[in-house]
């Protein structure tokens, strides 16, 4: 369970819904900081794939449940796709410590204690996890870790624990780095190796420091099983890419295929999740999972994307209205593209295989993930996307292209350039006679920043503001998503993280008209040529 009281969790699901607005507040450029290097337990070198309780099931854990949910995913393809942590959330402890300090298995819900289901779990070939909070008190009021880091670790690892999910209730205002750092160091003392999941749920920028601390960490606020929640956890998500890789992964929670979305919404879910190489954590009832349900978690040709060893999370390359595309790339040079339609009618949408990372081939084989079935295309990838719904295509032929592309970026309606007058952080772009001085030359790189002045400084949505008015400045390059944007067909560019267009105030032609974020609207000074 995450950010969850028993009695509140229903206030606790709304998070989910709002956490974009609060995330713009809480990542400042001001504050922002380099990605941290990934901490070197050896594990989750791909992202990690197994099964959590509590979205099916809340606080009705019991030994009998994760004995028969590892039996299933041993028995029904689960196991062989790849999936193998079986992991506990909270209430499978006694609402006291022991006199001792210890932390207790309920005895009536885990009889054998829990290395007893640990060592059944292990028999299987699968691991174990299981949920402790860095806070005094879980969210559903059981005995928290803070201050008892080492000897809760030491717990752990005698029980033969193998995963540990580390929520963040009841934290009494502690700094969350340090929290999660103690915990870090208590499980590297006990020379276990435990997989390290944060909960922090996308606070105190967790991303930026998350790499050095856990294998992985909550990006978002909890995710409930509907579609609107799913889309809000993605758009969250989604532009942390610069944040991931090998052993360190952006979470955006559970997946909730098979608890009550469309088999549409759930083959949506699982291929985001897969394409932003998020860990993929079944939160269902497995041992009564339906055949559609199955055959969603265990599609090989998507999990492969999600496990690929290079080890990239996919990014956005065009978003116009509802209509996303993303690609991924992958290790043996092919590019994973999803075209994902957000809204509630059929649409086509369509991208190139140049806008996606690949060229110089004259023909490229297109697989389609879901059906198996492969064609072949000169360089236009596209095709009708239900609603709701996604297109996942693996890309091969060619060679890596797309890279970053430098030169003037030219205000079309107005025929002038993008210009700062000097590379002072918080100075607003504005547009003057194209006349090719450093401030004029910009560089799109692969991270989808616009950088200027060699490199070091990028544009920037000031102060993380996602309203139409939002002055655009160059600020001192972070890779956090208001520094992160979008070059679309129709010559608009968006910012990744509002959505809203990079727009000349007014329509203005004037030199030293400046430049915002608005409305995106199609007109003329809303569109850019680069280079």
């Amino acid at each position: 369970m995450s950010m969850r009281t028993i009695t509140a969790r229903l206030g606790h699901l709304a998070v989910a819904a709002t956490l974009t607005a609060a995330m713009a507040v809480a990542m400042t450029s001001v504050t922002a900081a380099p990605p941290a290097q990934a901490l070197d337990n050896g594990l989750a070198r791909t992202p990690q794939m197994g099964f959590n309780d509590w979205n099916a099931y809340g606080c009705n854990v019991s030994d009998s449940l994760i004995r028969s949910t590892a039996l299933a995913m041993h028995n029904n393809g689960m196991q062989a796709a790849g999936y193998q942590y079986v992991n506990i959330d909270d209430c499978w402890m006694t609402r006291n410590r022991d006199g001792s300090g210890n932390l207790v298995p309920d005895p009536a819900k885990f009889p054998n204690g829990i290395a007893g289901v640990a060592t059944y779990v292990h028999s299987l070939g699968l691991k174990l996890g299981i949920y402790e909070d860095a806070g005094t008190a879980t969210c559903a009021g059981y005995p928290g870790s803070l201050g008892h880091e080492r000897q809760d670790a030491n717990s752990f690892a005698s029980w033969g624990v193998d995963y540990l999910k580390y929520d963040n209730c009841n934290n009494q205002g502690v700094n969350a780095q340090s929290r999660y750092t103690a915990m870090r160091d208590a499980l590297a003392a006990t020379g276990r190796q435990i997989l390290f999941s944060l909960c922090s749920w996308g606070q105190d920028n967790v991303w930026t420091w998350g790499a050095g601390v856990g294998n992985s960490w909550r990006t978002t606020g909890d995710i409930a099983a509907n579609y609107t929640s799913m889309l809000n956890i993605f758009h969250s998500n989604v532009g942390l890419a610069n944040y991931a890789g090998p052993g360190a992964w952006n979470d955006p929670d559970m997946l909730e295929v098979g608890n009550g979305m469309s088999a549409t919404e759930d083959r949506a879910e699982f291929s985001l999740w897969a394409e932003m190489a998020a860990p993929l954590i079944a939160g269902t009832n497995i041992p009564n999972a339906s055949a559609t349900t199955l055959s969603i978690l265990t599609n090989s040709r998507v999990v492969a994307v999600d496990q690929d060893s290079l080890g990239r999370q996919g990014r956005l390359v065009s978003s116009s209205g509802a209509h996303d595309v993303l690609a991924k790339p992958l290790a043996n040079g092919d590019v994973s593209v999803v075209l994902f339609n957000e809204g509630g009618s059929a649409a086509t949408i369509s991208t190139t295989t140049a806008a996606v990372g690949r060229t110089g081939a004259s023909s490229y084989t297109l697989t389609d993930l879901w059906t198996g079935t492969t064609a072949t295309t000169t360089g236009t990838i596209s095709a009708s996307v239900p609603a709701h719904g996604v297109v996942m295509y693996r890309v091969a032929g060619g060679t890596t292209g797309g890279g970053p592309t430098a030169g003037p970026v030219r205000a079309v309606g107005a025929g002038k350039c993008l210009d700062v007058p000097d590379a002072t952080a918080g100075t607003q772009a504005r547009i003057e006679p194209c006349g090719g001085q450093t401030g004029q030359t910009w560089t799109y790189t692969t991270g989808n920043q616009l950088s200027v002045d060699g490199g070091t400084m990028c544009l920037d949505a000031y102060d993380n503001q996602t309203g139409a008015g939002t002055k655009a400045v160059i600020w001192s390059c972070n890779g956090q998503p208001n520094q992160q944007w979008l070059r679309n067909g129709n010559g608009t560019v968006t910012g990744v993280q509002s959505g809203l267009c990079l727009d000349v105030t007014g329509a203005s032609t004037a030199d030293g008209a400046l430049v915002e974020l608005w409305t995106c609207n199609g007109q003329t000074n809303q569109q850019w040529t680069l280079g």
